[in-house]
């Protein structure tokens, strides 16, 4: 399976617009982890599926999302209400709750993924405005196979960064 991950655009519509035509039919699911600050009715939401963000103000979105494909159990939130800035541990917990082994979350800007308990933990950075160590306009592309989690992190231009590719075995 092919996930594509984005988070934290902050109202850039085009960037998700391209996003979406760009990987429509190439990938198998794609994600948004919130801080859209576009409306729940927007046509996009067709090809994404989103959560609320800390700057999403309607309460159409929903705060999680347990969605489950042919290899994985994957669970999706902003993480500002799993206090992701202090650590994971709320968020593991909820992971476990719903027994992911895929954990998507974004709200830092700030690109990073591990492996706790063979489970992933994944934050795709921002789109539109990063924060952190690596400043780097970002989403991702996961690859789940039987065996492995395979991570690349691209740009805005849909060019991988080299230097952002993992391989992380099930």
């Amino acid at each position: 399976m092919k996930y594509l991950v984005v988070s934290d655009n902050h109202g850039d519509r085009e960037v998700l617009v391209d996003l979406a035509d760009t990987y429509r039919g190439k990938v198998d699911k794609m994600f948004h982890c919130g801080d859209s600050e576009l409306e729940p009715t927007d046509l996009l939401w067709n090809d994404f599926i989103v959560v609320k963000g800390n700057c999403d103000y309607d309460p159409e979105f929903p705060n999680t999302i347990v969605e489950k494909s042919d290899t994985d159990t994957i669970f999706m939130t902003h993480g500002h209400l799993a206090n992701v800035r202090m650590g994971l541990t709320t968020l593991a917990l909820q992971a476990d709750q719903a027994k992911a082994t895929i954990v998507l979350f974004g709200h830092t800007h700030e690109i990073g993924c591990e492996v706790r308990a063979k489970v992933l933990y994944l934050n795709p950075g921002s789109i539109s405005q990063p924060r952190g160590p690596i400043q780097l306009k970002s989403y991702v592309i996961i690859e789940s196979t039987a065996d492995q989690f395979i991570i690349q992190y691209y740009g805005r231009d849909h060019q991988p960064f080299k230097k952002l590719h993992f391989v992380f075995n099930k």
